[in-house]
């Protein structure tokens, strides 16, 4: 019986500390992870916008009704305190997991640039969305996956070229070209259309 009580009682210990051990590596690990996440945020948000441009967070942000796409937070993006235009964190179902975007609408209403921010789909096929060193204009090699959208009217008809659009998809790897292409047309439309309201209104405010 003692046996058996201080084999309980030492698993009893051992288990304790090794929950102690693992929520101090959750802890730790977590906090890294929020690190790198703010980092390559603030690093996408400068790569559209300019390393001089200052983002303020928009509360109460929503996109349209209905829509798969979902939207995080979105930032007005001010450049020598004029409106620049906005930039919206915006996510869908990819082929694997959900596929998140950091889309720009210029002050004129088109895409400023597009920054993928987290992407899980297949090595060598999907993951080539938010690769810099897959290109879409061979043998050229100056454009990738994303650079395609920069420039584009932010109209609704941000397509792959399969759907009758002009965004060539990636090899092997449609379903993942269409999502992308489903958030940047989504945030296109939503980031369009607050420029159109309540960025006007801040645009008059900062003239």
């Amino acid at each position: 019986m003692k046996e058996i009580l201080k084999l309980a009682f030492a698993l009893m210990v051992f288990a304790t500390v090794a929950c102690v051990a693992l929520a101090f590596v959750y802890a730790s690990t977590e906090e890294r992870i929020a690190e790198n996440q703010s980092a390559k945020l603030n690093a996408a948000l400068m790569d559209i916008f300019g390393k001089d441009a200052v983002f303020e967070s928009i509360d109460g942000f929503s996109g349209p009704d209905g829509d798969t796409v979902k939207f995080g937070t979105a930032y007005a993006a001010k450049s020598g305190g004029a409106l620049a235009g906005i930039a919206l964190n915006a996510s869908d179902q990819g082929f694997n997991d959900t596929i998140t975007a950091l889309v720009g609408v210029d002050a004129g209403g088109r895409i400023a640039g597009v920054r993928i921010l987290q992407n899980t789909d297949t090595p060598g096929l999907g993951a080539n969305a938010s690769s810099a060193a897959y290109f879409v204009d061979k043998p050229a090699n100056t454009k990738t996956f994303y650079d395609q959208f920069t420039g584009m009217e932010a109209d609704g008809n941000i397509k792959v070229t399969n759907d009758g659009g002009k965004i060539e998809a990636i090899t092997a790897a449609t379903i993942t070209s269409r999502a992308v292409s489903r958030v940047v047309n989504s945030a296109g439309i939503a980031g369009r259309n607050w420029l159109a309201g309540s960025g006007a209104a801040l645009k008059k405010e900062a003239e």
